[in-house]
């Protein structure tokens, strides 16, 4: 008797990413880990489907296999860093060629850009993310693509992927997302119309901050086989430790978000009532909170003085991490533009773990009062 097929849920699949993938040599609950950069052919034009690492090992094809389905793709990438994901993806565009992106993004997205920008002659528009008439006036007849992440970084700004793909596929062009701080547990852009979907795998997926890992998802078939022959041509492919790696935290995933989401949740109330905390950015969901400290407090004092809280550049792992983004992510960004977009000296962006929510409410309460001016 067949057995009956169902829809599972995410969780499921996460949890058994990999069992049954070696049913017909050993029958292991853990997938295999496959260190092998070069396979035997049994002879001229025959292949297992495996020639050499950069183009496939059969950890990374599993993998990818399973970060196609979490974002509903039919392609999906493994690479080596979430800049590695960023470059697949610009590997596209041309000298010439314009660019649209929100204008409240990750550090180091600006930084790439501006190389582009210099060595490369692609050019940029900056939207509010807001201003769907901005957003039509910016289109010119060489843009190719618009590209925004939601929430954004640091300001936690909401950008509805929906409306901006309608604009986008209107004048023929790509919607790429970055969706590293939603997650697809949280957001799933390709359903929303995105057409690329990129993440840090290096943060949530990964999530105890010891692997650095990027991913791509995408449907199309014409992108994907440019996206294929352009990684296979750089090479920034995951190597086979990090995939098998990468694969195992996926499994936890769903838990570690559900208990990250709750603890942030219970922090931003108690930020919103501390008279240390002047304003309080969390966009209702997901596990990441900026906030900026009162005139009243010493940013350096109170940093200092966090006891389970690390000061530390990254996000989406198990332990609790605090950065100051003017500093820090954003540093590279002009004065100008870090105060326009509201990044200050006194804003702080905290990554919420899934320490106990007390321990991490008193460890802020201690350092608030250690702060004072």
């Amino acid at each position: 008797m067949s057995k009956e097929p169902w829809q599972e849920q995410i969780e499921t699949i996460l949890a058994q990413a990999g069992n049954r993938s070696d049913d017909q040599q050993t029958g292991a609950i853990a997938a295999p880990l496959y260190f092998s950069t070069a396979f035997r052919h049994q002879g001229l034009g025959q292949s297992t489907g495996y020639d050499y690492s950069r183009v496939q090992t059969p950890t990374r094809k599993l993998l990818e296999s399973v970060l196609a389905t979490m974002e509903h793709a039919k392609y999906a990438y493994a690479l080596s860093s979430g800049m590695a994901a960023i470059q697949l993806v610009f590997s596209q565009f041309k000298t010439g060629e314009h660019i649209i992106t929100s204008d409240d993004l990750y550090g180091g997205s600006f930084r790439y850009f501006d190389q582009l920008t210099d060595h490369y002659q692609i050019d940029f528009s900056q939207w509010n993310g807001q201003d769907y008439a901005q957003l039509t006036q910016l289109i010119q007849p060489t843009t190719k693509a618009i590209w925004l992440e939601t929430p954004s970084n640091p300001t936690m700004k909401e950008i509805d992927i929906a409306k901006t793909a309608e604009i986008a596929h209107a004048h023929g062009l790509q919607l790429i997302v970055d969706n590293t701080f939603y997650t697809p547990l949280l957001q799933q852009p390709l359903s929303l119309g995105a057409d690329i979907v990129v993440h840090s795998a290096t943060k949530y997926m990964s999530g105890h901050n010891d692997i650095l890992a990027g991913a791509l998802m995408l449907n199309d078939a014409t992108a994907a086989k440019e996206l294929t022959f352009n990684l296979v041509t750089t090479g920034a492919v995951l190597d086979p430790f990090s995939c098998w790696l990468l694969l195992r935290s996926l499994k936890t995933m769903p838990l570690r978000l559900k208990q990250q989401q709750i603890n942030a949740q219970e922090l931003v109330a108690y930020l919103q009532k501390s008279t240390a905390v002047a304003k309080v950015l969390y966009p209702g969901k997901g596990a990441m909170i900026s906030f900026y400290l009162a005139e009243t407090h010493a940013v350096d004092a109170f940093l200092q003085q966090l006891q389970v809280i690390s000061f530390a550049e990254s996000l989406g792992g198990v332990e609790s991490l605090i950065t100051v983004p003017d500093e820090q992510t954003h540093h590279d960004m002009s004065v100008a533009q870090r105060r326009a977009l509201g990044i200050t000296p006194n804003l702080l962006r905290l990554s919420v773990g899934i320490e106990g929510s007390v321990d991490l409410q008193r460890d802020l309460a201690q350092a608030f009062a250690a702060s004072e001016i």
